[in-house]
């Protein structure tokens, strides 16, 4: 590695540090939620609750994970939740015809990757900015996934297919199995590999990246392919779990994940962050609206609960950085 390769990745582990300090008070705010809900709801602290708040965790950091990457490089994917509606409603089909979970499987990681590979493209090659392009992107797969299902609804799939999202295993949901191992791989390959390091530089200063040797246009294609990936993944979770498949299945899963990557401390200006702190996020905000249904808040309430955590977490996060500039 050059010398100057390493001055463009230095800044990102100068900050380990920080991000550590962010995510401890970020456990200690969930640990305040925990103990706020368990003083006012007698149902919270029961082992049903909390196994379903594992696992709604779960399915919000499968998409939250790779689209951490994106945010670490100072871009946003908001076709996250559009692609696992099209990745599920394609695997679905295969399922059904073939009979084969496998290939329902393979189909909605090859499509989910294809999306996000395709954004990349849009964002590298074209030079449309990553807001735009995936904010067009969300809307071409939702006017294909609503034309292919033509209102239609899959449904029944094998009772081996259905537990990877419902199923146990040894009293956990194995949806916190994969967390756990994806949270692993995830953290590693951020931390603790030179292609996650160089993600950090380009988030931080792309064109001292570029100007140091590591190649942007290639990194970049990686993680929204990364990002699609996990769309297509957590399209399965939500195919096996849910038992059925509609093409409206994704609208509401791309707002979590954004609040879920920003309340983790990920910021939107790129090179801050953690795959971990995304954890951390996504079960803050699976513990708030889990909160808000044990208390019986209006569900109207709740996508204004959720934009005003996004809103705050933003706002600390500009102010985090106004500090250390």
């Amino acid at each position: 590695m050059t010398d100057i390769t390493k001055q463009a990745i230095s800044p990102s582990r100068s900050l380990v540090s920080q991000e550590a300090i962010q995510v401890f008070y970020r456990l200690l705010a969930a640990l305040l939620i925990c103990a706020v809900l368990a003083v006012l709801s007698d149902s919270f602290l029961s082992l049903g609750n909390i196994l379903n708040v594992l696992r709604q965790a779960s399915l919000t950091f499968f998409i939250a994970s790779g689209l951490t990457l994106v945010v670490l490089t100072a871009g946003l994917d908001l076709s996250v939740g559009a692609n696992v509606a099209l990745s599920a409603c394609l695997a679905g089909t295969v399922i059904h015809q073939t009979g084969s979970p496998l290939l329902g499987i393979v189909t909605a990681l090859v499509v989910g990757g294809a999306v996000g590979l395709l954004n990349g493209v849009m964002v590298t090659a074209l030079r449309i900015p990553s807001f735009i392009a995936t904010y067009g992107m969300l809307w071409v797969l939702n006017g294909l996934t609503y034309w292919y299902m033509a209102g239609d609804t899959i449904h029944g799939f094998p009772a081996g297919f259905r537990q990877i999202g419902s199923g146990y295993l040894f009293g956990l949901p194995i949806p916190v199995y994969l967390l756990l191992v994806f949270l692993g791989i995830g953290t590693l390959f951020a931390q603790r590999t030179i292609w996650g390091q160089e993600i950090y530089a380009i988030g931080a200063n792309p064109v001292a990246a570029r100007l140091s040797g590591i190649p942007v246009t290639r990194r970049l294609l990686l993680v929204y392919a990364v990002s699609g990936t996990m769309a297509g993944l957590a399209s399965i979770i939500f195919l096996s779990r849910l038992n059925s498949a509609e093409a409206d299945i994704g609208e509401s899963l791309t707002l979590p994940a954004i609040a879920a990557v920003l309340i983790g401390g990920t910021s939107l200006f790129g090179g801050v962050g953690t795959v971990f702190g995304t954890f951390v996020g996504a079960l803050i905000l699976t513990l708030v609206l889990n909160g808000m249904n044990l208390l019986s808040v209006s569900a109207n309430w709740q996508p204004l609960v959720t934009g005003v955590i996004v809103i705050l977490a933003v706002w600390l996060d500009m102010k985090t950085r106004r500090r250390t500039q």
